[in-house]
């Protein structure tokens, strides 16, 4: 039986946390590390690392999940961080959401100080319940031939991996990905809203919708949880706005206007205290306006 390689994760969030567990209902060595060391304390088997070079240091895999680039190059840079402590010929992949000039800063940083270490670009489409399930589709970029590692690690967190392309690639298209789950979930609360002005129920929509095409699982799921007014975040509404604009960021010369005005509601509901509940509390905000 080949070994499994030891695989540190920083960034015990929603998804960070997921992974982790995942790893270890498949028997993978594991290191962890968080800020907040209390969130590692129910991953039994796991070692809790008291820096991000710790944890590092032997894993043939690190993963990062963190919420942003300034973060992410924290974590690695440094007398403390990852890049100190892994080993020659380590695999690092990034796998939050950070942004495609993040992403790109950070390989070129990897590349000058540690050449020696394979940087993948590999953020992921799916939120925190299919994370827990090993769900999630992986959107991988960078050289797959020599990350041959990462390999089973993805299959033990994901149900698909894509791989897209040179470093970077992953990033756009988790940005294209993320810029039409944020516009489908405004679509959903605004209709959601409508129904209700006309006198019908969340579940009398979805009855419109059921067998036929328009009758995703997901518009299910956030129907669901509007009908029921409980917003766990799934996705945190303040990440959703974060990622409306490394969106719009890079969009360049393409005019996205209904994303902009997007950004703007969502940016008033993070402002009105929303910004911790799931995306689909964007529902609540519009009330305000009924």
């Amino acid at each position: 039986m080949t070994e499994k390689p030891t695989v540190a994760v920083l960034g015990l969030g929603a998804m960070g946390h997921a992974f982790a567990s995942n790893l270890l209902k498949h028997d993978f060595p594991t290191r962890v590390w968080n800020r907040n060391r209390a969130r590692a304390e129910d991953l039994s088997g796991a070692q809790i690392c008291d820096t991000p070079r710790e944890a590092a240091e032997g894993a043939a895999v690190v993963i990062t999940m963190l919420p942003d680039g300034e973060i992410t190059e924290s974590v690695l840079i440094g007398a403390d961080g990852a890049l100190a402590g892994a080993p020659k010929g380590a695999t690092i992949a990034q796998m939050g959401t950070i942004g495609v000039e993040s992403t790109t800063q950070l390989a070129r940083t990897i590349d000058s100080t540690r050449p020696d270490i394979v940087f993948i670009d590999a953020p992921v489409s799916g939120t925190k319940g299919p994370a827990e399930q090993a769900r999630i589709r992986i959107l991988a970029s960078g050289d797959h031939a020599a990350a041959s590692a990462i390999e089973p690690v993805f299959s033990a967190i994901a149900s698909h991996t894509q791989w897209l392309g040179k470093v970077g690639a992953g990033s756009r298209m988790k940005l294209v990905v993320n810029a039409w789950l944020i516009s489908m979930m405004q679509g959903l609360a605004e209709v959601a809203r409508l129904a209700e002005t006309f006198g019908f129920t969340t579940d009398d929509f979805w009855s419109a919708l059921d067998g036929g095409p328009l009758a995703t699982p997901y518009a299910k799921a956030k129907l669901d949880m509007i009908k029921d007014g409980r917003f766990e975040a799934q996705m945190a509404l303040a990440w959703g706005l974060k990622d409306a604009g490394l969106a719009l960021d890079v969009a360049n010369d393409i005019q996205m206007p209904a994303l902009e005005r997007i950004r703007e509601v969502w940016a008033e509901a993070v402002e009105a205290g929303l910004g911790e509940l799931d995306i689909s509390a964007v529902y609540r905000r519009l009330g305000k306006h009924a």
